[in-house]
């Protein structure tokens, strides 16, 4: 029987323009004698006439494909029996918000692969974006500072920048950062923001990308608890930007007295842990939320904290760049993910309400839950580089089979949310948020 792999059309964001596979991999998987069906797309990065180059089927939905591979959410009554899907689900945490969506594709008994849960020995991801999400997400956040800062009638050198989504590609983008970061270096920055501090939570993929970005500017990376010294030194230099990264040992610590940060208790008994991370919002100007949070974990910006903040004078926080992207979530204060066309809100801590926009009193948040389309060829790329592999042996795969017999590639069975649409072993707890 000859095998078939469907690329689904994006629809859930009007600027979704990355895709799983690459035409180079799909003429890659057409040489081995694999059908590729691809459903037309006038918003891909890769154009249909790419795909048909490659020697894939353009086909209208819905496709008859054995696995179909879509980046974000596919809709609640998409789904066809039997058919293995693999796409970010956005299910694992037992968000509320994709808990019809898990039901559906339960009573559709379709196979779930998520792409989130591919991953090593060492529990780490295989296959992302989260580099890109980093990457963007700073270029995005230092935009918004210069825009934020030009509303309060100050002018710095972030104003040469535009949002990600509007340079070519990434070497343009960081090409415009470097540029600033030689302007800075030359004509130092305005007191209003001297010294100016970059917070970023996190040293994964997502923290490794912002760092990234960062490292074009003249950056200077000093520790946590070197911020209270550094606020208060009033002989720094103009042309310094400096950078912090947080671990977990930064956002908690035990509730018992006395008792020292150990990094596997607070991962596996999260209770046991109050968070402390706000005694260094005073210290920041920009935060980077780069980091994996579930609510088991504590917040490490909360509505409370800001308010009394605001309350006895505020502090230099002007933007957070909440990569991370948990509606309520790390940052209680990101009440939606925004939208590459709409990116930005100011919260007001003291009204405790949120206007989209650069204008407005309080913190500018910018949380777009699209950031790695805002690269969306080299992302694409990167990703369609790591899911190719797995490719050939998933389509081996007799899904016919009890999933304790299942043949597939580890990383892929850990990833198999859905078997004929029950819950796999590692996923029963799911069955409490539905």
């Amino acid at each position: 029987m000859k095998h078939k792999v469907g690329i689904r059309y994006e629809d859930k964001y009007l600027m979704e323009k990355r895709v799983p596979l690459v035409p180079a991999h799909v003429k890659q998987l057409v040489e081995q004698g694999i059908e590729v069906q691809v459903v037309p797309s006038e918003k891909r990065v890769f154009k249909d006439e790419e795909y048909q180059a490659a020697g894939a089927r353009l086909m209208s939905e819905p496709l008859d494909a054995d696995v179909i591979l879509g980046v974000k959410e596919m809709p609640i009554g998409y789904f066809n029996p039997k058919k293995t899907y693999i796409f970010f689900s956005h299910t694992i945490k037992g968000q509320v918000y994709n808990m019809p969506l898990l039901k559906n594709m339960m009573e559709s008994k379709i196979n779930l692969i998520d792409y989130e849960r591919i991953v090593d020995e060492q529990g780490r991801r295989l296959i992302f974006f989260g580099h890109f999400a980093g990457l963007a997400g700073t270029i995005n956040a230092l935009w918004s500072l210069g825009e934020r800062m030009e509303r309060k009638g100050i002018n710095t050198p972030f104003l040469k920048l535009k949002q990600t989504h509007t340079y070519h590609s990434l070497e343009e983008a960081k090409a415009v950062v470097a540029e600033v970061g030689r302007e800075i270096e030359k004509n130092g920055l305005p007191k209003e923001l001297q010294p100016l501090v970059v917070g970023i939570t996190g040293y994964g993929n997502v923290s490794k990308g912002a760092q990234e970005i960062l490292e074009l500017l003249p950056v200077k990376e000093i520790s946590p608890e070197e911020l209270p010294a550094l606020r208060n030194n009033t002989s720094l230099p103009n042309n310094v930007v400096y950078k912090v990264v947080f671990k977990e040992k930064h956002l908690a610590v035990p509730k018992e007295a006395g008792k020292d940060f150990v990094l596997q208790e607070y991962y596996q008994h999260p209770e046991r842990f109050t968070g402390v991370f706000e005694q260094y919002l005073p210290h920041l100007n920009v935060l980077m939320n780069c980091m994996y949070w579930d609510d088991r974990y504590p917040r490490i910006v909360t509505k409370d904290f800001l308010e009394n903040a605001w309350k006895t004078g505020g502090i230099p926080l002007e933007v957070i760049g909440d990569v991370t992207c948990d509606p309520d979530g790390s940052v209680e204060i990101t009440h939606k993910g925004t939208a590459i066309e709409d990116p930005v809100f100011v919260y007001n801590p003291l009204k405790r309400d949120a206007k989209m926009g650069f204008d407005g009193d309080g913190i500018l948040v910018m949380a777009v839950d699209i950031l790695p389309s805002e690269l969306p060829r080299e992302s694409s790329q990167a990703f369609s580089d790591a899911l190719i592999r797995f490719l050939p042996d998933l389509l081996k795969t007799d899904f016919e089979v009890p999933f304790e017999k299942l043949e597939m590639p580890a990383p892929l069975k850990s990833a198999l949310i859905l078997h004929h649409g029950r819950l796999t072993p590692d996923y029963q707890y799911l069955k409490n948020h539905i």
